[in-house]
């Protein structure tokens, strides 16, 4: 008989695409078939993620900014939805600073059995398996992993591992085609520059990117800029005419595929980031401490990470920078940026091919 499991993670594109591992080693259990449950930040991404069957999509109160209010309504909504697929079990994915068990609740209410999550509180009776996340006495799991390893190893207190031949890096299903998007340059090796993120206090200044845009140009490298539809604007005055402005024009996978074929990215702490790297892309990381980068660097690919790691907003979690300036990032300069983008540069960090097993690669869609 079939074993229905749901893996949740409530948060945004960068963070489904890091639990990506994680997701393939429950999908890789005999008889298994699983579900996703993602914020609608996230659901984009999960639908990409080789192993999931299918992605539900609930904005949770506790995660999503801004917050949807926790009405009754809104939480019967996740309630039914869960209830009517009957899962057996879950796997909750957080990171350090979330807690499992409101998640626990609701799939509590929804009937299903068994739940493991990694929890500092006392979790009662909403956790069956639990983790004790600290690096003290009786804790067993260490609190600076990367997000990916913190994921799969969540999963394996769950009983789910990574097969045989699986590397365990991140991935995504096939990319589609770009031809169209990039027209002649498709057949050329060049650089993207993503230049926005959803927290302002990960980005570098546009006119850093800007003029980066323009030393690529003239050092014969030529430039792609990309963002989500609210970012024209801003990608049209880092293309500033010289490069390919895509800012506004792909989707997700489609945004993949244009990964793909780079030499290497330049990027803030965003889903593109980790995007890159589940396409085997080196990244030029330009990674504001406001987290720590020993959890949310781009996994397992090459790259070289820039900006102050021990500047004042350090450890901070802070949406806007709280330093006058932005100096982690603004005293990064472009001249840096393209030095770094030359060290990365085939054949020097050639893009590493992930291994999924046949097994997990391309499962049949169900309803999303």
């Amino acid at each position: 008989m079939t074993r229905r499991v749901l893996v949740v993670r409530l948060d945004a594109t960068g963070d489904v695409l890091l639990a990506g591992p994680a997701v393939r080693a429950v999908a890789a259990a005999p008889d298994t078939e699983v579900s996703l449950l993602c914020g609608p930040g996230g659901a984009a991404a999960g639908r990409l993620l080789p192993g999931a069957r299918r992605v539900l999509e609930w904005a949770s109160p506790w995660i999503v900014n801004p917050a949807p209010p926790a009405s009754p309504e809104h939480v019967e909504r996740a309630v039914t939805m869960l209830a009517a697929h009957a899962f057996d079990e879950a796997v909750v994915l957080t990171s350090f600073h979330q807690s499992p068990l409101p998640t626990a609740l609701l799939l509590r209410l929804a009937g299903v059995r068994r739940i493991t999550g990694a929890s500092v509180d006392y979790p009662g009776s909403l956790l069956d398996v639990r983790l004790r996340p600290g690096d003290g006495p009786g804790d067993d799991l260490p609190e600076d992993l990367p997000e990916t390893e913190r994921a799969l190893a969540i999963a394996a207190a769950a009983g789910f591992r990574l097969p045989a031949g699986d590397d365990g890096r991140l991935a995504v299903r096939r990319s589609p085609g770009v031809g169209a998007l990039l027209g002649p340059l498709a057949r050329r090796r060049y650089v993207v520059l993503h230049p926005g993120a959803a927290v302002p206090a990960r980005r570098w200044p546009a006119e850093h990117h800007r003029r980066t845009a323009a030393l690529l140009d003239e050092a014969g490298l030529p430039v792609v800029v990309t963002g989500g539809p609210g970012e024209r604007e801003l990608t049209a005055a880092v293309a500033d005419g010289r490069a390919v402005d895509l800012g506004g024009r792909t989707d997700l996978a489609q945004l993949s595929g244009v990964l793909a074929g780079a030499a290497a990215l330049v990027a803030g702490n965003t889903g593109a980031a980790h995007l890159a790297a589940a396409v085997g892309t080196p990244v030029v990381s330009l990674f504001a401490p406001v987290v720590r980068a020993v959890r949310w660097r781009p996994y397992r690919v090459p790259q070289v990470l820039l900006g102050d790691q021990d500047a004042p907003c350090r450890d901070t979690r802070a949406r806007d920078c709280p330093v006058p300036g932005h100096p982690c990032l603004s005293r990064v300069p472009p001249e840096e940026v393209v030095s770094a983008v030359r060290r990365l540069l085939p054949p020097a960090a050639p893009s590493v091919p992930v291994r999924v097993p046949a097994s997990v690669r391309a499962p049949k869609e169900g309803p999303s």
